[in-house]
């Protein structure tokens, strides 16, 4: 391992940490190589503590103040992994975006700030993010009490998400003797769809006056497949929905009770969460960010984040920042502006 720095952490320095962790494939549970390398590095950058903890996420602590700063990260990224390069000022590759470049940014940021003897900042890089089960962040609500939260997520450097929708996935399962194309018996893959356009209409009927995408109700059909196994015929279908602030996943699963002998899994549920917009974090983002020449403007989203998990628990102020496009997010041509990085940074800083 390096010698541990103090000096102050050059640019250079900190677009090679984005480079060097989006460079490491880190999908959901398969995080531990990016892990190891996120708490070797902020050990060598002088954090008073930088380990791995037992859920898999990479942690970094500074100071020993009773009032707690946690900044929440992933370090999992969605499947898939395209070229990891440079051209220009645009860095590309898996989690670049999504979230690389916002855990980064608070890795740099609370080495660079001059915190005050009341402090001591945690900054995580969370597990299983994108794979809905959330393990990072369920461990970390357990571990930590902050006064304050930030959960990174890209929103552009001079946004702030305050809130997320809810989320919950059905897993739709039918079994059945097959029958003759020519009967009038349903296909296995026509009750599917039947289950599905109850779905639809009920989603269709819950928007017909709302006009915010928050607060709408969002449902798709993930995964659908249909196979014979002897004389049986088998269909399959996840239905994924989007929870508005006055639903929960509980009402939803109530609404859609399996018919026609099907079974339906619900899992992923979580309700959906908002911190305040005049809270006490959300003045001091507003402000750094007009320092740094910026145009503060409020985020609600439509997809769900550990915001979800650790908002409720913690019940602190809390919100979401960091450098990138949200629509980048799973893409695959994912990349992040390193000028907007750094400029995150500063703001964070």
């Amino acid at each position: 391992m390096l010698e541990q720095s103090m000096s102050p952490i050059t640019s250079t320095t900190a677009e090679q940490l984005l480079h060097d962790l989006v460079a490491i494939p880190s999908p959901s549970r398969e995080e531990a190589s990016a892990s190891r390398f996120l708490a070797d590095w902020m050990g060598q950058q002088g954090y008073d503590e930088a380990y791995v903890d037992e859920a898999g996420n990479a942690v970094g602590i500074i100071g020993n103040g009773e009032r707690e700063i946690v900044l929440l990260g992933h370090i999992d990224t969605f499947p898939g992994f395209p070229e990891v390069r440079v051209d220009g000022r645009t860095l590309y590759g898996r989690g670049s975006v999504d979230a690389k470049g916002p855990l980064c940014t608070f890795a740099v940021a609370a080495r660079q700030a001059q915190l005050s003897d009341n402090v001591r900042v945690v900054v995580i890089g969370a597990v299983e993010e994108e794979a809905a089960t959330s393990k990072g962040a369920r461990y970390a609500a357990t571990q930590y009490s902050p006064d304050l939260c930030v959960i990174g997520e890209p929103s552009n450097w001079e946004r702030i998400t305050l809130g997320y929708k809810g989320r919950l996935l059905l897993d739709w399962r039918w079994e059945g003797g097959l029958s003759h194309s020519a009967g009038e018996a349903l296909s296995p893959a026509e009750i599917a769809i039947n289950y599905w356009l109850n779905v639809k209409a009920y989603a269709d009927e819950f928007n017909k006056d709302i006009t915010s995408l928050y607060a709408s109700l969002d449902a798709s059909v993930r995964d659908i497949n249909t196979r014979q196994e002897g004389v049986n015929g088998i269909a399959e279908m996840t239905v994924a929905f989007r929870l508005p602030p006055n639903i929960t996943p509980q009402e939803i699963v109530a609404q859609f009770p399996p018919t026609d002998g099907a079974t339906v899994s619900p899992r992923g549920g979580e309700v959906a969460f908002a911190g305040d917009k005049n809270s006490e974090l959300s003045r001091l983002f507003r402000r750094a960010i007009r320092d740094n020449e910026g145009n503060p403007r409020f985020l609600y989203k439509t997809g769900t984040a550990d915001m979800n998990v650790v908002g409720p628990i913690w019940d602190c102020p809390i919100a979401a920042s960091g450098p990138g496009d949200s629509s980048l997010d799973h893409n695959p041509h994912e990349h992040i502006d390193l000028d907007e990085y750094l400029r995150a940074i500063s703001v964070l800083t």
